[in-house]
């Protein structure tokens, strides 16, 4: 039951930041600094929750970047100020589809 509320979080953290970016280049993204710090805040979101799946679903399901994301917020917050725009804006646009149908598959 844990396990499925936090995959349904991640899910709907997803949501939201396609929710913000919808419509959004590269150029809009990068220029809109509340834009910014509401997707990072997002993504620092889903690896925190990612923290807190079981062993066993991230045992039998490999595919999912589990440690990656734990290590994407990691990263987020330790060092905001560094945070590299173009980086947030591929894993948005490139990883964050499949990573939302992964999760989607599991519920």
């Amino acid at each position: 039951m844990r396990d499925e509320k936090s995959i349904n979080k991640m899910i709907e953290l997803i949501d939201k930041i396609f929710k913000y970016c919808h419509g959004k280049t590269y150029g809009s993204f990068f220029e809109d600094e509340m834009l910014v710090e509401a997707c990072v805040f997002n993504l620092t979101q889903i690896g925190e929750t990612s923290h807190k799946i079981s062993g066993g679903i991230i045992d039998n399901h490999p595919e999912i970047a589990w440690h990656e994301l734990y290590g994407l917020r990691n990263r987020l917050v330790n060092d905001y100020e560094g945070t590299n725009h173009k980086l947030v804006w591929e894993i948005i646009s490139d990883d964050l589809p499949t990573l939302r149908t992964q999760l989607e598959d599991l519920v």
